[in-house]
């Protein structure tokens, strides 16, 4: 069966109303059961939200925010809409944040990347992500036995270990990062060992590089990436196709412009903006940080959920200036005030041997003293001053930047 089911082949717009109509639903079970939600919802009515552009009207829960959450109202912040003494795990990431997982099988919704991979019932999987404190070795773990794969959970390090156990096991299949597969296919040649029965794999937790990709390809490795995180799971994946990254089928994805909770245009970098149906952690546009864009048309494979162009990087691009922090937020707040522009970026370099701050800005011709009016919206919403410059419609790049720190220290 080349799909997982039915789901991944519908029409769009089917698939789209189907989201919607659920919507509404579930921020009412996240207003009623998480705290957090109780109080982010006090003065909504949920029930009317159920299009594109009233979920834009909700504010935008940023991963940054988890750790000031989880201290005010420890373990989850108020997050969770299932007591901690029902979830299945706990685990502890890097931040330190805390990371809820429910009772169920494949509750992280990891299968689908595996079934996209080729893993298939009867295959032994060598799963290389840490089972320790963090969640991806659970996550992935419970994805391949619910294809019905066996497992050998071997976690992270102990390269030597881990191509003796492939050379005796002979899996079919990897998981885990990309360059802990290139170091154990060296390790392997290194130990002249056989580790040649690898023939299909997931990888994730970090960029996939050229290189990796080559060394894959030239030992008959077809390796496919995954886009997860450890607060919503899997968010997309890589087919046969190799062409972006398709959407899991029970998430919503909004791209926004950095700082702000405004979807920015279909192409366009920017934020990624995560609603999940997850009923134990019902995270509700869930900021993930991270920088992609949608990909236009449909997968050549077949599926036809929306597709992402995969990490394009991180959104949070908070500069220090003369002491002072300068936000994301700050530069949407410049912008707000001044209808014109359609779109900005605070470059900030030292080439005068000190910091300085100009504020590019994509206009539709070049209205008589509007670069003095935002000049004067800088020192007001900044404290700082700086620099105005006018630009065309298109000329800045679509890399998703809203500060670019262009300062050199040597």
């Amino acid at each position: 069966m080349k799909f997982f089911d039915a789901l991944e082949t519908r029409d769009p717009g089917q698939r789209e109303r189907d989201l919607f109509a659920a919507l509404p639903q579930q921020l009412a079970h996240a207003k009623t059961h998480a705290p957090a939600f109780a109080e982010l919802y006090r003065d909504i009515e949920v029930s009317t939200i159920g299009s594109r552009a009233a979920l834009a009207k909700l504010p935008v829960i940023r991963k940054h925010e988890l750790l000031e959450r989880q201290k005010a109202l420890p373990p989850f912040g108020g997050l969770t809409a299932t007591p901690v003494g029902r979830l299945g795990r706990v685990f502890k990431s890097p931040g330190p944040i805390f990371d809820p997982e429910g009772a169920g099988e494949d509750w992280w919704r990891f299968a689908r990347s595996l079934h996209a991979a080729g893993f298939r019932a009867g295959d032994l999987v060598h799963n290389t992500f840490s089972y320790h404190f963090t969640p991806a070795g659970f996550m992935t773990d419970g994805a391949a036995r619910k294809l019905g794969c066996a497992v050998f959970p071997a976690g992270v390090g102990q390269t030597e270990m881990q191509v003796r156990a492939i050379s005796t096991l002979k899996p079919a299949g990897y998981i885990g990062t990309p360059s802990f597969l290139k170091i154990i296919i060296e390790k392997a040649e290194e130990m002249d060992r056989d580790v040649s029965s690898l023939k299909k794999a997931v990888v994730s937790g970090e960029a996939f590089f050229p290189n990796q990709k080559a060394l894959c390809a030239e030992r008959g490795i077809d390796a496919l990436q995954a886009y997860s995180t450890a607060d919503l799971g899997l968010v997309a994946y890589e087919t046969e196709a190799r062409e972006g990254l398709v959407l899991e089928e029970s998430l919503i994805l909004e791209i926004v412009r950095p700082g702000t909770g405004d979807p920015v245009a279909e192409g366009e970098v920017g934020e990624v903006v995560v609603t999940s149906f997850n009923p134990d952690y019902p995270l509700i546009r869930f900021g993930t940080g991270d920088l992609s864009a949608v990909l236009p048309g449909v997968s050549p494979c077949g599926r036809t959920n929306v597709r992402i162009k995969g990490w394009m990087g991180r959104a949070d691009q908070t500069a220090k200036v003369k002491g002072m922090f300068v936000h994301p937020s700050q530069v949407a707040e410049i912008v707000k005030r001044h209808p014109q522009v359609a779109k900005a970026r605070l470059v900030v370099d030292n080439e005068t041997g000190q910091d300085r701050m100009t504020l590019r800005c994509e206009i539709a011709g070049k209205p008589d003293g509007l670069a003095d009016a935002i000049a004067a919206s800088i020192r007001d919403v900044t404290k700082l001053r700086g620099e105005v410059a006018l630009c065309r419609a298109g000329e800045l790049p679509n890399d998703g930047k809203v500060i670019d720190d262009a300062r050199k220290y040597e």
